[in-house]
C-alpha cells in the first residue's frame, strides 16, 4: 500500500467573462478606427449586399433590393438578404465581433462578402442612440420574425413577432439619431453618402425613389467612339477629383479582379507628395485615400477602381500591404508603362503634351527601366548649352557628352563652354546626371564624360609664353592674394569677351576646401586628424581672361595691393555670377574688396585742390 497521501488538487478558478463599456467603445470607433461618423451608412449597406449574397448563394433567383428612408432624425434601411431567426440574433447581433459569415457552412464563400471583421452595426451607435431590428430568415420560412432592440448603454432586448410584421424574408434595420448626429441621418445626406460608398454595387438599391448604383461603370459602358469615350471619362474624373485630365488609362487586370481607370493629371505635382486612389471592394467604396496603389513614380495620375481580391485593413478604409498589394501594384505599373510606349510609337503630339508636364515622373521610371529609357530618349527634355534637347539629339551632335552633377556646376561652365564648342548638359537636377551617365546602355557607343574644372582650362586658349611672362609679376600678386582662400589663378584667352573671369571647381576641390576650412576651426586633436586626411585634390581656380579689355587694364597696374583688390572683386563677381554659396571668407573678401575699390576711386593727390 501506498505510504504517501495524495493531496487534493487545488480548485479551478472560476472563468470570468469580459464586461464591455459600450460607450467607450463606441467613442474607440469614432476617434481611432474610423475616419469619420459617415462609415456607419457603409456599414448598413454592407450588411445589406452581404446578406443578399448570402441569400443568393443558396436561392440564385431570390430578389435582390435595399430600400433606405431618412426623416426627422431616424434612418430606416431594409434588405431582401437571407434574415435571420431569434436564435441568430442572440448568436450575431449580441455579440461583438461576431460575424454570421464565420457560421453555417459559408466560410469558403467568404470572398463573395464585403465585410471580414463582423463589426457591423456596432459602428451605427457612433450617430445613433437607438438601433432596432426587424428580420425574418430565408433558410428557415416558417420561422416567426424577431425583432432586436439595443441602446448605447449596451442594453438590448428580444422577441418575436406575428409573420404580418414582416411576410417576406429580409432585414430591416431602423436608426434614431443621438444627440448633435441628427444630421448624418438627414434625407439629403443620406442620399449623398449612399451615392457615394454604393456607385458600383451590383444590386438595386435606392434611397427612396432614386437609384443609387451607376452600372456599369464609366470605363465599362459602350461608346460610339474613341472621342466620345475619352470626353466621357474626363467628365467622370472632373466630378469625382475635380480636375480635367490629360488622358486616362485602363486599368484591367483580369487575374487581380480589377477593373478601373487611371486619370493623368494636368499640372505637375511633386513626387513626394503621396497619391490617393478611389478603391471599391467589389462594388463598395472602400476608401478614397489608398497610397500604395501604384508604384511610387506613377505620382502623376489618380485612379479609381473595382477590384475582388485586395484585403481591407480593420477599418475598412484602406488596404492592407501583402503579397497580393505588391503584386497588383507591379502589374497596374504595369499598365501605365505600356501606356507611355503607346503614346511614344502612335501618338507624339499627346507624348509631348504629357512630358511637358510630368518628364520627372517618366525620368524616374527610366532611370531603372532600360527599356523605357530608349522607348523616352527622343522625347525627355534636357537642358544643354544646345538648348533644351532630348539625350538622343544631344548625342548625335556631340561626340562626348559632358555632364555636371550640380546646377551650381553648370552656370559656371555653360556660357563658356558654349562658346568654346563644347557641348555640356546640366545633369543637377532630379535623375538627369544618372540617365545620362545611363546613356551608352542603350545608345552604344555614346561616350558620356563628367565635366570639370580641368576638362573646361584644357578647352580654354592659352596666352603666348611671352605674354604671360611678361604678366609673371602680376599674376604673382594675384595668385598671392587668392591662396589663402585655397583658389589659384590661370591666365587664358577665351570668348565671350565680356566674361572677365570665370571661377572654376569641382566636387573634389570643393571636398578639400570644406575640410581645410574645418581643420581651421578644429582644436588641436582634430586639426591633426584633418590635416592627416589632406591629399593632392585639385584647388578651385579663377580664370582670368586675356582677350577682356578690364583684365588688360589690370594686368597693366604696378601697385600690387591696388591688383590684390582688384583680383579679390573679380574672384567676388566671378562667385556671384555662378550663384555659388557664398562662405563667411567669401563674403568677407567681398566686403573688404568692395571698400577697397571706393577707396581708391575716392583717392586724392596730396599736391592737389581737393575741392576740384
Amino acid at each position: 500500500m501506498d505510504s504517501q497521501t495524495s493531496q487534493p488538487s487545488p480548485a479551478s478558478p472560476s472563468p470570468h467573462t469580459f464586461q464591455v463599456d459600450l460607450r467607450g467603445l463606441v467613442d474607440l470607433l469614432s476617434h481611432h478606427l474610423y475616419s469619420s461618423p459617415k462609415v456607419y451608412l457603409r456599414e448598413l449597406l454592407q450588411n445589406a449586399v452581404d446578406a443578399i449574397t448570402a441569400r443568393r448563394a443558396e436561392q440564385p433567383d431570390a430578389p435582390a433590393t435595399v430600400r433606405l428612408h431618412a426623416e426627422g432624425g431616424t434612418l430606416r434601411v431594409e434588405d431582401s438578404g437571407v434574415g435571420l431567426t431569434e436564435s441568430d440574433v442572440h448568436s450575431l447581433l449580441a455579440t461583438i465581433g461576431r460575424s454570421s459569415k464565420r457560421d453555417d457552412g459559408l466560410e469558403s464563400a467568404r470572398s463573395d462578402f464585403l465585410g471580414q471583421f463582423g463589426i457591423g452595426l456596432l459602428a451605427c451607435f457612433v450617430v445613433a442612440e437607438r438601433i432596432r431590428v426587424v428580420s425574418r430568415s430565408a433558410r428557415t420560412p416558417d420561422a416567426a420574425p424577431v425583432e432586436w432592440t439595443a441602446a448605447d448603454d449596451g442594453s438590448y432586448t428580444v422577441r418575436t413577432l406575428p409573420h404580418s410584421a414582416r411576410p417576406e424574408p429580409g432585414t430591416t434595420v431602423h436608426l434614431v439619431a443621438r444627440a448633435g448626429a441628427g444630421e448624418w441621418l438627414s434625407a439629403e445626406r443620406v442620399r449623398s453618402l449612399a451615392r457615394d460608398f454604393g456607385a458600383l454595387l451590383p444590386y438595386d438599391v435606392r434611397v427612396g425613389d432614386e437609384p443609387v448604383a451607376d452600372l456599369p461603370a464609366p470605363w465599362d459602358r459602350s461608346y460610339p467612339s474613341p472621342a466620345t469615350r475619352r470626353v466621357a471619362l474626363a467628365r467622370h474624373c472632373h466630378d469625382l477629383f475635380g480636375f480635367t485630365p490629360l488622358d486616362s488609362i485602363d486599368l484591367d487586370v483580369p487575374l487581380a479582379g480589377i477593373r478601373g481607370v487611371a486619370y493623368v493629371l494636368p499640372s505637375a505635382v511633386s513626387p513626394a507628395q503621396r497619391a490617393s486612389h478611389r478603391v471599391h471592394l467589389k462594388g463598395m467604396l472602400l476608401t478614397e485615400r489608398a497610397e500604395q496603389l501604384l508604384p511610387d513614380w506613377a505620382f502623376f495620375v489618380r485612379c479609381v477602381l473595382d477590384t475582388d481580391s485586395l484585403r481591407p485593413t480593420a477599418s475598412r478604409e484602406s488596404l492592407y500591404e501583402d503579397e497580393t498589394l505588391a503584386a497588383v501594384r507591379e502589374a497596374l505599373g504595369e499598365r501605365i508603362r505600356s501606356w507611355l510606349t503607346g503614346l511614344a510609337a502612335g501618338d507624339p503630339e499627346r507624348l509631348a503634351a504629357f512630358l511637358s508636364v510630368h518628364h520627372l515622373g517618366v525620368k524616374s521610371l527610366a532611370r531603372h527601366d532600360p527599356e523605357m529609357l530608349r522607348t523616352m530618349l527622343p522625347w525627355l527634355p534636357f537642358e544643354t548649352t544646345d538648348g533644351r534637347l532630348s539625350l538622343e539629339e544631344f548625342a548625335q551632335r556631340h561626340p562626348v557628352v559632358h555632364f555636371t552633377r550640380t546646377v551650381e556646376e553648370y552656370r559656371q561652365v555653360a556660357p563658356i563652354a558654349s562658346a568654346q564648342g563644347v557641348g555640356v548638359v546640366n545633369g543637377g537636377y532630379t535623375y538627369d546626371s544618372e540617365l545620362v551617365e545611363a546613356l551608352p546602355s542603350v545608345r552604344p557607343g555614346t561616350v558620356v564624360s563628367e565635366l570639370d574644372a580641368d576638362t573646361v582650362t584644357a578647352h580654354l586658349d592659352g596666352v603666348d609664353p611671352a605674354e604671360e611672362l611678361a604678366l609673371s609679376p602680376f599674376l604673382a600678386a594675384a595668385r598671392a592674394r587668392l591662396d589663402p582662400l585655397g583658389c589659384d589663378v590661370v591666365l587664358r584667352a577665351f570668348h565671350p569677351l565680356s566674361v572677365p573671369a570665370l571661377h572654376l571647381d569641382d566636387r573634389a576641390a570643393r571636398h578639400e576646401q570644406a575640410r581645410a576650412d574645418a581643420e581651421e576651426q578644429a582644436d588641436d586633436l582634430w586639426a591633426g586628424i584633418l590635416g592627416s586626411l589632406r591629399g593632392s585634390a585639385p584647388r578651385a581656380r579663377l580664370v582670368l581672361n586675356h582677350l577682356n579689355p578690364l583684365i588688360r587694364r589690370i594686368s597693366s597696374l604696378d601697385d600690387p595691393d591696388l591688383i590684390g583688390t582688384a583680383t579679390e572683386s573679380l574672384y567676388g563677381q566671378a562667385l556671384l555670377m555662378a550663384q555659388r554659396p557664398l562662405r563667411p571668407a567669401d563674403s568677407a573678401l567681398l566686403n573688404r574688396a568692395f571698400i577697397g575699390l571706393l577707396e581708391w576711386a575716392t583717392h586724392t593727390d596730396p599736391g592737389k585742390d581737393d575741392r576740384r
